[in-house]
């Protein structure tokens, strides 16, 4: 019954812990608005959304060790592959935050996780029902 269950509900599981993800990353640029030379990151959502429910999310890679007294390491970086933004207008210590696009995409981001919690409580009522109907 369990596997159903998560059978059901895999593709919003997945959705979530991206959109978390995501929102780490778009916290981590705004953080980092003030800070010369920081590179404003984000990811493609729909490329990693796809991949993950492929099965195909980036999985670790291993950590190279040069010298035996390196200590073993797992090379994770994260759910999705990070890219660097391109800013439409440049700033002068090197910095590509943009404070307005940062906030859209955050505010947006927050918004559609919260969709996805919603959809997710809706279902689990619904499977609830369905079983308390059954017994």
């Amino acid at each position: 019954m369990a596997s159903k269950i998560d059978n059901a509900l895999f593709f919003q599981q997945q959705a979530l812990g991206l959109r978390a993800y995501r929102q780490q990353v778009l916290a981590g640029n705004i953080a980092n608005a003030d800070t010369p030379n920081y590179k404003a990151r984000d990811f493609d959502f729909a490329s990693a959304l796809q991949e993950a429910v492929a099965g195909r999310g980036e999985g670790s890679l291993p950590v190279a060790r040069t010298d035996p007294a390196h200590l073993a390491g797992t090379g994770e970086s994260g759910p999705a592959r990070l890219m660097y933004r391109t800013p439409a207008q440049a700033s002068a210590d090197g910095n590509t935050v943009e404070m307005d696009v940062e906030r859209a995409q955050f505010s947006e981001n927050a918004v559609r996780y919260e969709a996805g919690v919603t959809f997710i409580n809706h279902q689990l009522k619904m499977l609830t029902a369905a079983m308390q109907a059954q017994s």
